[in-house]
């Protein structure tokens, strides 16, 4: 995987937005840490919550439905492209890559650049969703950039639904990650990647959990630093000091996005566009 950051649009101006997507309420994590990085960028977020969930969908039309998201944000004139979900960016980044007009970063490849400049040992874990871990992504984008590193991965498939009931600090949920970490304390690891957007959510307790045993490595905020260092490299920062624009699409408007979204977010939401694809 190698960051199109060659892809510089003739027609990117700094003013114009950065595209962030996902399947569904996660990347909003990814556009918390951007406001936090870069709090002069105008952004725009597209969840496709009329089709979410993505992990139990064929390759093909996983790789159709990201590029269907993308060509609309390039429609709205994004001067880059995020993908914010670990699924479509362990499916489907190549293919968003090869025919978009714009830099395009994504979740997997910022996470792994991190994880390799971080770890002493060469013992790195990963944590995801059974689809992002079954697809060895992590560990394929990881072993690229340095073939000598030890990955372990493991599945931790309760923590979504754990997040989004808003149980971050919940009994339940420090059970549940003590009981998927053990396998991962007993490998020799010294650094572990958050390898879902839903994760950042429950870093404390992660932390904690963790103990000094290792370092934690959030895709979120490995993606904001990445993107902050192209649009400086590009020229495409956005010189102006104002207030900037967030829009939020979805396709569809499920009665629990609001209250899901503003957690994530960490703010309000405002008002949310609703578009079908």
């Amino acid at each position: 995987m190698s960051s199109s950051a060659s892809h510089i649009s003739q027609t990117s101006l700094p003013s114009h937005p950065i595209g962030v997507f996902d399947s569904g309420v996660g990347g909003l994590t990814v556009v918390r840490a951007l406001m936090d990085r870069l709090p002069f960028e105008n952004i725009i977020y597209f969840g496709d919550t009329a089709r979410v969930p993505y992990g139990v969908k064929s390759v093909a039309t996983i790789e159709h439905y990201t590029q269907q998201i993308a060509d609309f944000l390039q429609q709205q004139d994004v001067k880059m492209l995020i993908i914010a979900c670990n699924t479509m960016a362990a499916v489907a980044a190549d293919k968003v890559r090869a025919s978009a007009k714009v830099p395009v970063l994504d979740v997997i490849e910022a996470g792994a650049k991190n994880a390799v400049a971080h770890t002493k040992t060469g013992g790195i874990g990963v944590i995801g969703t059974p689809t992002t871990v079954n697809s060895n992504a992590y560990a394929r984008a990881i072993h690229q950039l340095n073939p000598a590193t030890r990955v372990y991965s493991q599945a931790c498939p309760l923590f979504v639904p754990l997040v989004e009931e808003g149980w971050l600090d919940h009994a339940v949920t420090r059970l549940t990650a003590q009981e998927y970490l053990k396998p991962v304390f007993v490998e020799l690891i010294d650094t572990l990647v958050l390898g879902c957007t839903h994760y950042p959510l429950i870093k404390p307790l992660l932390l904690d959990v963790c103990g000094n045993r290792m370092q934690l490595v959030d895709s979120a905020l490995s993606i904001a630093d990445q993107t902050a260092e192209i649009l400086q490299s590009s020229g495409l920062a956005n010189p102006a000091h104002t207030m900037p624009e967030y829009r939020f699409v979805v396709t569809d408007l499920p009665v629990k996005f609001q209250t899901i979204g503003e957690r994530f977010l960490g703010r309000s939401l405002g008002k949310i566009e609703l578009t079908q694809l």
